[in-house]
């Protein structure tokens, strides 16, 4: 936990109008002091995402991919949410996220309508695989970033359920300290959203102090609706030749597994 003094804010996220929020510290990342972590502006923008698919009856977000243009600044922030195609069964979705009057990401998702279809017993594959651990066995965790400014890492709880944090491939369990909005709980497709934008930190290979590998992108599929306030990613990053890289997370909840993540690295030595 961070060791600023005083009251920490109660939500990531103010709303201010409809579509218009304004970003507390609590969204502040690693890389820079005035920008966010991709984590909750990307659960943001799944929200109004959710309700834009939910008015057509689709309240299952298959997919959802992030296209990171630039940082996303700690301050106001305006959402807008097209519907591209709703049919019947499936239906796609873009959106914008602004801010300082420029596009600092772009979205696409997928969603789709749950029916109650029973399966049969036996499929290879099912039941679906659970985590290594539960959450209650794993260890209390803290990012190596945290205690240097109030942000993602007093927004987010984290326990280790298998290797070490920024110490190569890693399995850690993720909770919500405090909501996107006031008096609003998330969804559990938020709060994997505000996790799985993690995958490249938390299994990073090179040095945090003298390396940069940030994402420009994210990809999450969800194969069906997470349950619960815990989400795990047991994540891996790999690395090109030339400054590239790849971080991919399996997705669990304490049910079991519930989808993939997708990052496409950056990577460059600090100065």
């Amino acid at each position: 936990m961070t060791t600023t003094t005083g009251a920490l804010p109660t939500s990531a996220y103010q709303l201010l109008s409809s579509g218009c929020y304004r970003a507390s510290v609590l969204t502040r990342g690693p890389w820079h002091p005035q920008h966010q972590h991709a984590g909750p502006p990307i659960a943001l923008v799944c929200r109004a995402i959710e309700h834009a698919a939910a008015g057509h009856g689709l309240t299952h977000i298959a997919r959802l991919t992030a296209n990171l243009l630039r940082p996303v600044p700690i301050g106001e922030l305006t959402i807008d949410v097209k519907t591209d195609y709703a049919g019947r069964n499936a239906g796609h979705f873009s959106a914008l996220l602004v801010a300082a009057g420029k596009e600092v990401a772009r979205f696409t998702a997928l969603a789709q309508r749950e029916n109650d279809v029973p399966i049969p017993d036996g499929l290879p594959g099912h039941p679906l695989p659970l985590a290594v651990k539960g959450p209650d066995e794993s260890t209390p965790c803290t990012f190596p970033f945290a205690g240097k400014h109030v942000g993602y890492a007093d927004l987010v709880e984290t326990r280790i359920a298998r290797g070490r944090m920024f110490k190569g491939p890693s399995t850690i369990w993720f909770r919500l300290r405090h909501p996107l909005l006031d008096d609003e709980s998330p969804s559990e497709y938020q709060r994997v959203a505000v996790a799985a934008d993690s995958g490249n930190g938390i299994s990073a290979i090179l040095d945090f102090e003298n390396y940069s590998f940030v994402n420009s992108d994210l990809t999450i599929n969800l194969l069906r609706r997470p349950q619960g306030e815990w989400i795990c990613l047991d994540a891996r990053t790999q690395l090109g030749l030339r400054g590239t890289g790849l971080a991919e997370s399996a997705l669990y909840d304490d049910r079991g597994f519930v989808g993939r993540a997708m990052q496409s690295l950056s990577i460059s030595r600090r100065a």
